[in-house]
């Protein structure tokens, strides 16, 4: 069994940064793809950021590529989630999953086998 634990959301101001992270515990972090995804009060749950395992490539959703970078610590397990230049419209729960095997997107939700609890990022204008 994989569990994901998100940390590090918070209240901002705009044009501010956060860095979530997501702690893997059952698997070995380096062996999945590993996204990043949000969803804000009324909306569905959207793509943010991708890395691919095998590769370390990584996707970004068009709203946030140049603010926003995903990258793993293979040694400790752990992904991160670097939020800068921060707008209101990044206000959501922040949601950690995990893809054990390539299921032909890295985009939809329906990809990921494994999803964490969620952290909440407010930014403030």
């Amino acid at each position: 069994q994989v569990e994901l634990v998100e940390s590090g959301g918070g209240l901002v101001q705009a044009g501010g940064s956060l860095r979530l992270s997501c702690a893997v515990s059952g698997r070995t972090v380096g062996r999945y793809s590993m996204g990043w995804f949000r969803q804000a009060p009324g909306k569905e749950r959207e793509f943010v950021a991708a890395i691919i395992w095998s590769s370390g490539n990584t996707l970004y959703a068009v709203s946030v590529k140049g603010r926003f970078t995903i990258s793993r610590d293979n040694a400790k397990n752990t992904v991160f989630l670097q939020m800068n230049s921060l707008k209101p419209e990044d206000t959501a729960v922040y949601y950690c999953a995990a893809q054990s095997y390539y299921s032909g997107s890295y985009v939809s939700t329906k990809s990921y086998d494994y999803w964490g609890q969620g952290t909440q990022v407010t930014v403030s204008s």
